[in-house]
């Protein structure tokens, strides 16, 4: 009885198979569709070496998020469309979206240390500078230079080594400052030493290049978030691109209600106060600020969303690299400026010289017309008296505390502002 059923199930298997082949063969396009040869097309995101650099390593910044790119679990905007197209590779930044387990996402600023444009025509500078060429080989051409040599030869990050780079960062270096970014570079495993053993030749050409274009992922990481300081989370690079926490730009909050501005312009003052006086004993000071180099995010907490003309001193060891050396020019000091620029002198800068900047042109923008009187002339007041104060530095102290206390009671304490709610709720601090 077994066998006849198996034998009836194999009977009816093969007339099924031959009916599948006879209705196949009629149709030529669903045999196409079901044939296990044709292609599984998936739609993906396709990627060029040039448009995030990697064609131009180790010319570049790093490599160490290029892997979350690839796997797309770093993706633009503009890729949440049915296009899948990438954005145009002239653009200073990018939003984009980062994930870590393909479920939850979270915004991040991908962005160029400076136009693909100045990128370009760098990239040009250093072929026909050194190599009277058109086009070349950029890594083989900055290996022969005599400050890469010298970098290859140190075991030991010094002054002498980034003399005339253009980053305010490294105008006056000290030796403290230098072992700091060796010890904490990133983009390469962690030694936690201050000697460069663990850099590779690859690796001394990255830090080298990404000191002289651009030191704001440098400062990302050297002062990170989680210790306190006011910049966003440096995530990684990959080519010339950079990931770091996202954050809106504070020209989106010129036109914000008063109680907002009136928050952020108190932020302002603390982190300026901060960068100013901190248990690490670093004066940081702007070279330049506008709209975009402070950013707000989403919980409404103010951070320092550029860094790139943010220089710093050592209250505890001063500058150790004289005057006359500071002017030593080759091609790393003219990848992304003149170097027929001047360059502000380290005995020049002021205490305040960064509020008086602020008061002369961020503070006015946010605060404008925005309270009754006479509240809007008492501050419109203080914000003159600190724009015109830059040789008195006791005198803009005084004034941005004045501010400060007057702005105090203007800001509110509810859910808008997550950073410090309901905290504020229960302390006098707020």
């Amino acid at each position: 009885m077994g066998h006849w059923i198996c034998c009836l199930c194999s009977r009816v298997a093969d007339s099924l198979m031959l009916l599948l082949v006879l209705a196949l063969s009629c149709n030529p396009s669903t045999a196409a569709t079901l044939s296990p040869s044709a292609p599984h097309i998936k739609a993906s995101y396709s990627f060029g070496r040039t448009f995030l650099g990697l064609d131009k390593c180790n010319a570049c910044i790093g490599t160490s998020i290029c892997k979350k790119f690839f796997k797309e679990e770093i993706r633009f905007d503009t890729w949440l469309s049915s296009h899948l197209k990438l954005p145009p590779s002239y653009l200073l930044s990018y939003s984009g979206n980062y994930t870590d387990d393909a479920k939850s996402w979270r915004l991040v600023d991908i962005t160029r240390l400076t136009s693909k444009y100045q990128h370009d025509r760098a990239d040009k500078h250093i072929c026909t500078s050194l190599l009277k060429t058109k086009t070349c080989s950029l890594e083989r051409a900055l290996r022969r230079t005599r400050r890469f040599q010298k970098w290859l030869r140190a075991k030991r990050l010094t002054p002498d080594l980034v003399q005339g780079l253009s980053s305010p960062m490294l105008r006056c270096p000290s030796q403290r400052l230098l072992d700091r970014i060796v010890r904490r570079y990133a983009e390469v495993p962690d030694a936690g030493s201050i000697y460069m053993d663990h850099l590779t030749d690859r690796d001394k050409l990255r830090l080298l290049y990404t000191l002289s274009v651009n030191s704001h992922p440098i400062l990302l990481q050297i002062f990170p978030d989680v210790e306190g300081w006011p910049f966003p989370r440096y995530l990684g690079s990959c080519g010339r691109l950079v990931v770091s926490a996202s954050t809106r730009p504070l020209r989106d909050f010129y036109d914000a209600a008063p109680e907002v501005a009136a928050d952020l312009a108190l932020q302002l003052l603390a982190v300026l106060r901060s960068m100013g006086t901190n248990d690490l004993n670093y004066f940081f000071y702007f070279t330049h600020v506008d709209a975009g180099t402070f950013g707000v995010f989403s919980n409404g907490h103010l951070f320092i969303r550029d860094a790139s003309a943010l220089g710093i001193i050592d209250r505890e060891e001063g500058s150790q690299l004289p005057d006359d050396q500071q002017e030593y020019k080759d091609v790393f000091s003219c990848l992304t400026v003149d170097c027929q620029s001047a360059l502000m002198s380290c005995n020049s800068i002021r205490e305040k010289h960064s509020l008086v900047m602020v008061c002369q042109e961020l503070l006015p923008k946010l605060l404008k017309g925005k309270f009754q009187q006479p509240v809007q002339e008492k501050i419109d007041g203080f914000l003159q008296h600190c724009a015109d104060s830059l040789d008195d530095d006791q005198g803009v102290g005084e004034v941005v505390a004045k501010l400060a206390e007057l702005l105090k009671p203007l800001r509110s304490c509810d859910s808008r502002f997550a950073y410090r709610y309901p905290d504020c709720k229960y302390s006098d601090k707020y």
